[in-house]
């Protein structure tokens, strides 16, 4: 795999006000293209633990060495060393640099790692990943967004209620202030990383920016919640609303990946069933009609790891050990998913930018 070699090295971010970023791409892209420079595309992962990632490097690591699954890793370390991407860069919690292994969670890959190389390699721009994901949150309640309003009344009582056995002295304002806080830290997240470019990345040189994408990964804590799948079409919908909004980005390319645990045989279940149709049912909505765009994620069901978990992984370590480092709920830990899912959420990406029309196809 071949890509442009760059100097890097790391530095810290800095806080600067959101005023002066929402004017970066009117003050610097025009004159950046008329110099020959192209922006930056820009894509935001986002959602909750499955993009952060749990595909395992140590199990990258074993199917590396293993002589069956060696050639389908191999190209993520062509030289003895892990692949790095210059032109593509990431930020992800406290993390920036080039795209490598390991920028999922802590000693893991996620999607960013098969989204990166897959627009690396088509893009002539650099490219820049800012991943804001959090395990174990929520569109109904974390992620909830302005547009969507309060949640009901009786939700907010009865978690008031709940959260008084634990601590007598709790009060609504905090039962409140849990709702839109991935939100809210999200988009602070995105305004600091593209306020502090030339910081965090000096492979920056001032060309501008562009807002190329919205990625989105997340569900299951909404899935899980009859509530909150009732709600999730109209929550989403606001979410893709707010997000362009606050960005500033009126038409910006979404792509939602489509929840896919347990593969096709996931279609079994009722709850999955009605929480994926509500993902199908936000994004079909007529304003998202050529901007965004809906990715399957069960046909990428690791159907190997599947086996062995089914028949006991614990029984089965050795085995197990060869393909698969998590639970179901987090695709079963496989490298071989993750790479696959964000290979599928990239090319959809690729193919939004294209769209006559849209963000990434013209200057802001």
């Amino acid at each position: 795999m071949q890509f442009r070699s760059r100097p890097f090295r790391r530095s810290a971010a800095l806080a600067v006000p959101w005023s002066l970023v929402a004017l970066l791409p009117c003050l610097i892209v025009g004159s950046a293209l008329a110099r020959g420079v192209e922006p930056v595309r820009v894509f935001i992962l986002a959602g909750q633990s499955n993009m952060e990632g749990k595909g395992s490097v140590a199990l990258l690591e074993r199917q590396l060495a293993a002589p069956e699954t060696h050639d389908e890793f191999a190209g993520l370390r062509p030289d003895g060393g892990w692949i790095s991407r210059p032109d593509v860069w990431i930020k992800f919690w406290d993390r920036h640099g080039p795209l490598t292994v390991g920028y999922g969670s802590p000693g893991c890959i996620g999607p960013e790692l098969g989204f990166g190389l897959t627009v690396g390699d088509r893009l002539e721009a650099p490219v820049l990943l800012i991943k804001t994901a959090w395990g174990g949150r929520s569109v109904f309640c974390d992620f909830r967004p302005p547009g969507a309003g309060p949640p009901p009344a009786e939700r907010l009582n009865r978690e008031l209620a709940n959260a008084r056995k634990r601590n007598p002295d709790a009060t609504m304002e905090e039962v409140r202030a849990r709702y839109g806080q991935a939100y809210r830290d999200m988009i602070l997240e995105v305004r600091g990383t593209l306020a502090t470019l030339g910081t965090l990345f000096p492979e920056y040189q001032g060309q501008g920016y562009q807002l190329a994408g919205f990625v989105w990964f997340q569900g299951w804590n909404d899935m899980i919640d009859p509530e909150a799948t009732g709600e999730y079409a109209d929550n989403l919908a606001a979410l893709i609303r707010d997000v362009r909004r606050d960005l500033g980005v009126p038409g910006l390319p979404v792509v939602v990946g489509q929840m896919g645990v347990d593969g096709l045989a996931g279609n079994d279940n009722p709850g999955m069933r009605a929480f994926k149709e509500a993902q199908a049912a936000a994004v079909r909505r007529p304003e998202f009609t050529g901007n965004a765009t809906l990715v399957p994620t069960d046909v990428f069901w690791d159907q190997q790891a599947d086996a062995v978990f089914r028949q006991g992984w614990k029984e089965h370590r050795e085995e197990w050990d060869q393909v698969g480092s998590n639970y179901p709920f987090h695709y079963l830990g496989s490298v071989r998913t993750m790479l696959a899912i964000g290979r599928a959420l990239g090319e959809a990406a690729l193919k939004l930018d294209a769209t006559p029309g849209g963000w990434g196809s013209g200057s802001p």
